[in-house]
């Protein structure tokens, strides 16, 4: 792949949060959070290749204006290789789909991605609690990646239980705005002690909200706009804690016909709810390359 012998290419799926609620704000400063996360059949693609120097090096650009030192999927491979001590590298390629500061979790699956396939490709073969712990230190959005499954969430979004959830297909759209998740969760005006919610409340559809919203509606005249938009379409949600913005519907021809009714130039797309994360398709797919001799 990428013309030359050696690379193999791993898909990033993108997700959404299908509601996201405060209930409280933890001693450390961290929030205690419920939602529900939705992995789609749509996202990054990486490239990988083993090195047997040790070098992380990534190719190309993956975020504008994201250095490589910064770049998730690189900090990713430097924390497994850490943590194993292992003599082995990699060279990465970042195909950017999700745009960023979206709240479509590109960076954290991406960061998932690198740590899921190194793990088949080093011939690791440690399991996904030990990757989900690792993966924590890099964003509370990477376990859930690594797991690979749709999931009711709480705690800072580590503690997740799966779920079943019935096929759908969403209407997404991106206003183009970066927004920072430091500077939300800053907000004076942001909700933190919401009534705990429960997972009957989400399946009697009870529970659709993003604590998020009011602030981003406000704070972004972009974001207002493209509610104001999909609100003639159907239900638009936030997702996460970025500027994307969603309509969930039950079969692709709806969302067709719902994403031929938005103005021209709208920068929105259809994408499929996965039963399950394309990137555990992809694992069983290719053979473990030998396991490493723990020391």
């Amino acid at each position: 792949m990428n013309g030359e012998a050696g690379w193999s290419a791993w898909p990033a799926p993108a997700k959404l949060n299908l509601f996201l609620r405060i209930t409280g704000r933890r001693a450390d400063g961290y929030h205690d959070l419920q939602s529900v996360f939705r992995l789609l059949d749509w996202g990054d693609r990486l490239r990988l290749r083993v090195r047997d120097d040790g070098e992380i090096r990534r190719h190309g650009a993956s975020v504008e204006g994201v250095a490589e030192a910064d770049d998730l999927a690189v900090r990713a491979a430097k924390a497994l290789q850490q943590d194993t001590n292992i003599g082995k590298g990699a060279d990465i390629i970042v195909e950017k789909s999700i745009p960023a500061g979206a709240g479509f979790g590109g960076g954290s699956s991406d960061a998932a991605t690198v740590l899921l396939a190194l793990n088949r490709l080093w011939g690791l073969d440690w399991d996904s609690d030990r990757l989900a712990a690792l993966g924590l230190a890099l964003g509370a959005d990477v376990p859930v990646f690594v797991r690979g499954h749709n999931a009711w969430a709480e705690g800072v979004g580590e503690h997740l239980l799966p779920l079943d959830l019935p096929p759908a297909w969403y209407l997404l759209l991106a206003p183009g705005i970066h927004v920072r998740t430091g500077e939300l969760f800053q907000a004076p005006e942001l909700t933190r002690d919401s009534a705990p919610a429960t997972i009957s409340d989400f399946v009697s559809g009870a529970v659709l909200d993003n604590a998020f919203e009011p602030v981003l509606r406000r704070r972004e005249p972009a974001v207002e706009a493209a509610f104001a938009m999909l609100a003639r379409i159907g239900r638009p949600r936030l997702t996460g804690t970025g500027s994307g913005c969603f309509v969930e519907f039950a079969t692709r021809a709806l969302a067709e016909d719902a994403l031929a009714n938005l103005p021209p130039g709208s920068k929105a797309w259809i994408a499929a709810g996965a039963a399950r994360s394309p990137m555990l398709d992809a694992l069983e797919a290719k053979p473990l390359q030998g396991r490493r001799q723990e020391a």
